[in-house]
């Protein structure tokens, strides 16, 4: 079914092994993940700390996400040279350095910027992990690969963001921050000694990497991602006051309903790796069709608590399906701009976050109720898959090309 052929790519071998080598790649993943999302999470303490309104106070998320989507080009470009265990290392002191500047600076507009220059590193370094992952093993089990490198910012969903918001509500956020700048020095120290030493890569040009946006395939992957998670970030944001107003649940219950949210991700994931090495495609379009099912589900059965409990599951599930199988899937088609493809990829996802937040946000206000988000988000899968259906087509059309 796959219309892509397979990339040769360099196997590195890491000093001590490949179980510790992954093992600080996911740490990492996991503190950046945690870096994130615990803003959401913080923002009452951080909005009254500051004195301000909550909704002035999510500006310092938009901040993050801008960097995320200015930085992963940037810095793929400036980087494309350097070896990608020295890259990530860089982006760490850069995560770190931006963490630290957050809870230093006193005024709004100054933590703006640190959050802002901490977003800066998140696309590429995320990029530049998988495609270290996959590196250490062999071509058949890289889906997987790809997948357990990127389990740490679903872990940090479940573990990371509510600890970040209890430390918050009962020492301040400039702790928790301060707690996530620490955790970055650890992940510095594994990546140091447990990633692999590879070799520069003085033939890789600006130039070279930029070669990505010539690719269709690489474009139109990338508007898979940019399209079919936009569903995701529509229901995450709107699911703690679905639950509140319309399950009716209880507090303690919502809590305990999001960490099943997180659990869906994590499985999600973990499943989506291990089907992509089998086929990229099939995984794709399985889970782009599972997510209008699970959608919809979300509108129709969001009054019941029971049912919600199973869909507030499988939503997650279906949709993390896809990460693993699209960040595989830019590898094959990149060519010689691996890293500048690796890293869009997230820049994508989070355009996704953007403008999915968005539309949900439309929607409620439309008077069209909270489950609104639901069928939305199943608007945006059934996009997503079209789109993938001409990225399949495309693809073929061109290799039938190339052979006459």
């Amino acid at each position: 079914m796959d219309s892509i052929e397979p990339l040769d790519v360099e196997r590195v071998r890491p000093p001590y092994g490949v179980g510790p080598a992954m093992l600080s790649l996911m740490l990492a993943t996991f503190t950046i993940g945690t870096g994130e999302f615990a803003m959401m999470g913080l923002l009452p303490e951080f909005s009254h700390s500051l004195n301000i309104t909550i909704s002035q106070a999510s500006w310092a998320i938009s901040a993050y996400a801008m960097g995320v989507v200015i930085g992963a080009p940037l810095i793929a470009i400036l980087g494309a040279r350097l070896p990608r265990r020295t890259l990530l290392l860089c982006l760490l002191c850069l995560f770190i350095a931006g963490n630290i500047g957050s809870i230093l600076m006193l005024g709004f507009v100054g933590i703006e910027l640190m959050r802002f220059i901490t977003g800066l590193p998140h696309g590429a370094f995320f990029g530049v992990s998988a495609l270290i992952g996959a590196s250490m093993v062999e071509r058949v089990r890289r889906g997987r690969a790809v997948g357990q490198v990127l389990s740490g910012i679903m872990i940090s969903t479940v573990i990371g963001s509510p600890l970040s918001t209890y430390a918050a509500n009962h020492v301040g956020w400039r702790v928790a921050y301060g707690s996530i700048a620490a955790l970055g020095v650890l992940c510095f120290a594994g990546i140091w000694f447990f990633a692999p030493r590879d070799r520069p890569h003085p033939g890789a040009t600006a130039l070279s990497e930029l070669g990505a946006f010539k690719r269709p395939q690489v474009l139109l992957t990338l508007l898979t991602s940019a399209v079919g998670f936009g569903g995701l970030f529509g229901i995450y944001t709107f699911l703690t006051t679905g639950l509140t107003q319309v399950t009716h649940l209880p507090g303690w219950l919502v809590a305990v309903y999001q960490v099943v949210w997180g659990l869906g991700m994590v499985a999600g994931n973990a499943l989506g790796g291990t089907m992509a090495d089998r086929s990229i495609d099939r995984t794709v379009i399985v889970s782009l069709t599972a997510r209008i099912v699970f959608m919809l589900g979300f509108w129709l059965l969001l009054p019941s608590p029971y049912a919600m409990l199973p869909v507030t599951f499988l939503v997650p599930a279906g949709i993390i399906m896809l990460s693993p199988a699209l960040q595989t899937r830019l590898m094959e088609v990149a060519g010689d701009a691996q890293t500048l493809a690796a890293s869009l990829n997230h820049s994508a996802f989070n355009l996704a976050n953007a403008f999915g937040a968005w539309l949900g946000a439309v929607l409620v206000s439309s008077g069209l109720g909270l489950g609104s988000v639901g069928w939305g988000g199943a608007v945006f899968s059934a996009l997503g898959l079209l789109i993938y259906f001409v990225t399949i087509w495309q693809g073929r059309a061109c290799a039938s090309h190339a052979a006459a």
